[in-house]
């Protein structure tokens, strides 16, 4: 059987600039294309876990217009149940303005538009989806208390936690107590412990910084430098998958959705990240945020090719 997995978290269309740099203040430039791809955290993570052979539910919003149409009919397409998406009146759907330069880093800025409108009462009528999944999966592109109000659910339920705090914000104690799985960049690595991640030794020290807020397990991701796990047991280092980049955007969150699934099906926290990784990587080596996420054969495939090398 599919393991089952619910996703409380955004929708976005993203709007995709190919740039050959990042443009400068009050600069206008040239860029290379442009694309319309369907995005946001919530979404991007619900499609990874979705293409890595999850059950996936999904709560969330989007507005009465034609990016809401046709994010609802992506995810859709991917057999994703959106009993729990919301179309919501006189708000437009989520939009992403992403620049994407030639080495393939991202500069993006958000209008949250109908992912604001996510409540506690929404969150509270998808109880059932929550208490029924295996785990459960947050980001922070939506209300923050409605993201706490999902979590609580799970956590009565006894059902696992993976919080993907981004974008960064500051976040209690007693939230943070009841999380299972902590996966944070530097950034936010770096803003919730207090402690500046550099390098290796300082994302150990702010993951254990975590850990003593109560945090189950953190897993701070360094892009092309890596992940480092850290429990209350264990500290382990994967290094990054070498690949050619192309663009950047979704890799954190297939590296999230990926990790989910991997961690439902049963596997360790270290090989779940390894196939996450993996992952990952075929990600960033294709341009957009959903058109970019691998499916399940292309990621076994990979290994297998990766791994004979």
């Amino acid at each position: 059987m599919k393991p089952r997995i619910t996703v409380v978290g955004s929708v976005n269309m993203d709007l995709v600039f190919r740039t050959p740099r990042m443009p400068a203040i009050g600069e206008t430039m040239h860029g290379h294309e442009f694309r319309q791809i369907p995005g946001g955290k919530g979404a991007n993570q619900a499609v990874a876990a979705a293409r890595q052979g999850a059950d996936v539910s999904f709560v969330g919003a989007v507005g009465n217009d034609g990016f809401g149409d046709f994010s609802k009919q992506c995810l859709a397409t991917e057999g994703i149940e959106l009993a729990n998406l919301a179309t919501v009146q006189g708000i437009a759907t989520g939009v992403a303005g992403i620049l994407v330069d030639d080495s393939g880093h991202n500069s993006i800025v958000l209008a949250a538009g109908a992912n604001a409108s996510v409540s506690v009462t929404q969150v509270e009528a998808a109880t059932a989806s929550i208490a029924t999944a295996k785990l459960l999966l947050c980001q922070l592109e939506t209300p923050l208390d409605s993201v706490t109000r999902a979590i609580q659910i799970a956590h009565q339920h006894k059902v696992g936690v993976i919080l993907n705090p981004a974008p960064a914000q500051d976040l209690s104690d007693e939230l943070l107590g009841l999380v299972d799985y902590l996966i944070v960049n530097e950034t936010e690595a770096s803003q919730l412990s207090g402690t500046s991640v550099i390098d290796q030794a300082s994302a150990k020290l702010a993951s254990q910084q975590l850990l003593k807020r109560g945090v189950g397990t953190v897993l701070l991701t360094m892009g092309e430098h890596g992940v480092v796990i850290t429990t209350k047991d264990s500290s382990n280092f994967l290094p990054a998958i070498k690949v050619e980049v192309v663009d950047t955007t979704a890799a954190g969150d297939t590296f999230v959705g990926a990790l989910a699934v991997g961690l439902a099906n049963g596997l360790n926290i270290v090989d779940a990240s390894s196939e996450a990784q993996y992952t990952a990587a075929l990600t960033v080596t294709k341009l957009g945020a959903q058109t970019s996420i691998p499916h399940r054969h292309e990621v076994l495939e990979f290994m297998h090719k990766q791994k004979a090398a």
